[in-house]
């Protein structure tokens, strides 16, 4: 039997919301079971309320500022709180979809859903995802069925019959908008990648003056990915769209690993850091891969 737990629990009230949550914090707790509590805003500070005395006990973190992009949730909120307790049982809440999240957000959003399930696959580790029904698109609460493969909802528990984390992967998986024309830069080989650094830097502007340095190493390591695994060429492109500076890079290979970028690395990983990284840096990650080719598009929020 697979150890591993990954319920979406359905809600409409903050009744609702803490009648589920604080007594899965306290069944852990009792148990001797690690418990970390990851949610957006002003629903950290109603768990926490409502947890009293035992949220000292527990690992509380703000989902809006951990996982604003949700490429970096698995890696950075999930397996980092799991990696630290291999000897126990782990409970962990993370709530990645409220309805603040824009509609470019959210096909990353229901992706990480659904890759939860295979970065933890075998792990002695229970997941438990939010969903408030009040709030939320009936596309958001339809997606919750297909990437988990349990429901709560009140005092029941039942089967996901829609439960298809391969279906969902491949419907998202969609191809994103061409750039500009001029906001192209042309990468033939690694004696280029200085010119797409200088590029992407005068293109920075908007982003603060302090984040300039980000946007060259964002696409120097996914330029230099492109040309080390594609086996070509790539091109860049960098230009403001709709309150972020875009940065998108596009090259003839295909990227086989779903979690690309979502792992932590391993002691003395040197290698298959550069997505990892971009993860961290950007506040959203967005991602095509097919037979014609890779695009990752890493979007900075303008100051």
């Amino acid at each position: 039997m697979n150890p591993f737990t990954h319920p979406a629990l359905f809600y409409r009230t903050d009744r609702e919301y803490l009648s589920a949550l604080v007594p899965f914090a306290e069944e852990g707790l009792d148990a001797g079971q690690p418990v970390a509590m990851a949610v957006p805003g002003a629903r950290l500070d109603l768990v926490r309320s409502g947890l009293g005395t035992l949220a000292r006990h527990v690992t509380l973190l703000d989902m809006a500022v951990e996982g604003r992009n949700p490429g970096r949730i698995i890696a950075r909120v999930l397996r980092r709180f799991a990696d630290r307790h291999r000897d126990r049982h782990v409970r962990i809440v993370g709530e990645p979809i409220w309805a603040g999240r824009s509609e470019v957000e959210y096909p990353a959003c229901a992706q990480h859903e659904a890759l939860i399930n295979l970065a933890f696959d075998g792990r002695d580790v229970t997941i438990l995802c939010p969903y408030d029904l009040s709030t939320l698109s009936p596309v958001a609460v339809a997606d919750a069925l297909v990437t988990h493969p349990v429901v709560w909802e009140g005092t029941s528990s039942y089967p996901s019959s829609d439960y298809d984390v391969p279906g969902l992967l491949s419907r998202y998986n969609e191809p994103l908008p061409e750039p500009p024309a001029d906001a192209v830069f042309e990468v033939s080989g690694t004696g280029d990648l200085g010119e797409a650094r200088k590029f992407a830097a005068e293109r920075a502007d908007g982003v603060g003056r302090e984040r300039v340095a980000d946007v060259e190493l964002i696409v120097t390591e996914l330029a230099t990915n492109s040309l080390r695994h594609s086996g070509g060429s790539c091109r860049v492109g960098v230009w403001r769209a709709d309150g972020h500076l875009v940065c998108d890079v596009r090259d003839g290979g295909r990227l086989s690993d779903p979690l690309a970028g979502r792992r932590p690395p391993e002691p003395g990983q040197l290698s298959g850091r550069g997505l990892l990284m971009v993860n961290d840096l950007a506040d959203l990650v967005r991602l095509h891969s097919g037979p014609t080719g890779t695009t990752v598009r890493a979007l900075l929020r303008l100051a």
